[in-house]
């Protein structure tokens, strides 16, 4: 009797059908505010490292994104807030400060190209480029093995060469005048003759002015080639230092400014010497 009124028990094992189930779309939102905050901080970094004429123009754009201030004034609000947006003009020491980013920015680029040439390099402690008052300044500093040029000759070196054409083909790019100046130390000259360092001195400048040129300096933009001699010494309290031997190449700021740099010209024996010098 006990074993009839005994219920089997079964068990019902039910298999789902179908996919996943649907998890919804927040993390999409979260996702897609992600990308937004990371696009907007790489455009903040890239703004920072822009010039400053380009920050102006961005800024520009923002204050009147359809150009149509001159119609409606620049406020987004009608009525007394609404000013016309009449161009002002740059005062000139905002056109200085201007071009004085743009010269910072081709030094760097310049110590950049030098970099990446192995051959030059090794020589970047003889190679000094700087912001001045005046404009950019390049400097190819000797030493006592004679890096860019021969000792005792205005014969360019191999490595002299390859800075001096880099240099013709950058500055030829820009508007502004360039100055060549080439610079001795106090040793007298060891030739014969009437041959002096001021004679040495300006047939250094002239020779980086033709590699220059034939790299892409424009004839237009020179503003002079001198022969200092010892007369700007880089270390006054060494005057027979090998590094008071060097060509500057200096960049000029401002065309404004060429009126505040006197033309230096050369000794008659230096003239005669290079018919191509130009005081």
């Amino acid at each position: 009797m006990n074993k009839e009124r005994e219920v089997p028990v079964r068990i019902v094992v039910r298999r789902k059908k179908g996919g996943h189930g649907h998890h919804g779309g927040a993390w999409k939102v979260a996702f897609a505010d992600f990308m937004t905050a990371m696009f907007a901080l790489f455009r903040v970094l890239w703004l920072v490292n822009q010039s400053s004429d380009v920050k102006s123009a961005i800024a520009g754009y923002f204050q009147d994104p359809l150009g149509r201030a001159d119609e409606f004034g620049s406020s987004i609000l009608p009525g007394e807030g609404a000013q016309a947006a009449t161009p002002r003009p740059l005062s000139q020491t905002q056109v200085i400060d201007l071009r004085r980013d743009r010269l910072r920015q081709l030094g760097e680029e310049l110590r950049r190209r030098v970099g990446e040439i192995p051959e030059l390099a090794a020589l970047s402690q003889n190679i000094e480029i700087e912001l001045t008052a005046e404009g950019l300044r390049i400097q190819l500093i000797e030493d006592s093995s004679g890096t860019f040029f021969q000792s005792g000759r205005a014969l360019p070196s191999e490595a002299g060469r390859r800075i001096l054409a880099l240099l013709g083909q950058e500055l030829g790019r820009l508007p502004n005048q360039v100055l060549i100046e080439g610079h001795t130390d106090a040793r007298p000259y060891s030739g014969t003759g009437e041959y002096t360092n001021w004679e040495l001195s300006a047939d250094r400048a002239n020779a980086a002015r033709r590699i220059m040129q034939s790299a892409g300096l424009q004839p237009a933009q020179l503003a002079g080639i001198r022969g200092r001699a010892d007369r700007q010494l880089r270390d006054p309290a060494d005057p027979y230092s090998a590094r008071n031997r060097r060509v500057t190449i200096m960049v000029l700021l401002s065309p404004e400014q060429l009126a505040s740099v006197a033309p230096v010209s050369a000794p008659p024996d230096t003239a005669a010497h290079d018919p191509e010098f130009t005081p």
